[in-house]
């Protein structure tokens, strides 16, 4: 089963904040990066039962951990329904917390 995939305003913002810093210093890193979190929206696609859960209480709120060096991203998603999963968040892991 293929759920589809939609991005709230603040996901969108959060990726373009996150692109716009690492560009800053490492245009080809930047690049590079967004490269692995394309291809990771795949995981979310198909299995997104398979990522952790990121509170006890809600069993459809998860985490997706995208690797990229070092360190690397966390999107925060929804299971809606059967059918739809929203990213609602998205943030460097060196990052205390999503914005």
């Amino acid at each position: 089963m293929s759920y589809q995939l939609r991005f709230t305003e603040e996901a969108f913002e959060d990726l373009k904040w996150l692109y716009a810093f690492t560009a800053e210093n490492d245009p080809a890193s930047a690049e590079k990066a967004f490269e692995i979190i394309g291809k990771a929206w795949g995981i979310i696609e198909t299995f997104p039962f398979s990522c952790r859960k990121a509170e006890s209480t809600n069993p459809f709120l998860r985490e997706l951990v995208i690797p990229f060096g070092v360190a690397g991203y966390v999107a925060l998603f929804e299971i809606e329904s059967n059918q739809v999963v929203t990213v609602l968040a998205v943030r460097h892991q060196r990052e205390e917390d999503y914005h």
